[in-house]
């Protein structure tokens, strides 16, 4: 069966606590999941989107400051290029014609609320 296939991934991203259980869970230290890359696939799609995904959330660990409006506007920035990189994804190899409209408009709508939230650092410095 195909899900159960998925549990060692599961368990890698709940940082094991599905197999050791929640007092491993709250002993264990914080994982860095980018040592734990997974080997390709042999299909580009999904490895690209795998790379994207990986990109995104390692590039989303920035520094917080505790000022809710620019950690929001440092973490959203490389969220925001992530969903850029899977619509080009989509664009690269998708079909669909609604999917392929969709994924401009993302790119479109992303690009633009990147810039907004560089202007807003720009003039809002530490």
């Amino acid at each position: 069966m195909k899900p159960l296939a998925s549990i060692p991934v599961l368990a890698a991203l709940l940082g094991c606590t599905v197999l050791a259980g929640p007092a491993f869970a709250q002993q264990a230290p914080a994982m860095d999941h980018s040592a734990h890359e997974m080997p390709a696939s042999g299909n580009p799609v999904i490895d690209e989107f795998r790379m994207a995904n990986e990109k995104m959330h390692k590039d989303m660990g920035v520094a917080l400051s505790g000022d809710a409006d620019r950690d929001f506007a440092l973490s959203m920035i490389p969220h925001h290029q992530g969903a850029i990189e899977m619509a080009r994804i989509a664009l690269k190899h998708g079909k669909d014609p609604e999917i392929r409209k969709l994924a401009e408009d993302v790119v479109s709508a992303q690009e633009g609320e990147i810039a907004q939230l560089k202007e807003w650092l720009a003039r809002h410095p530490k």
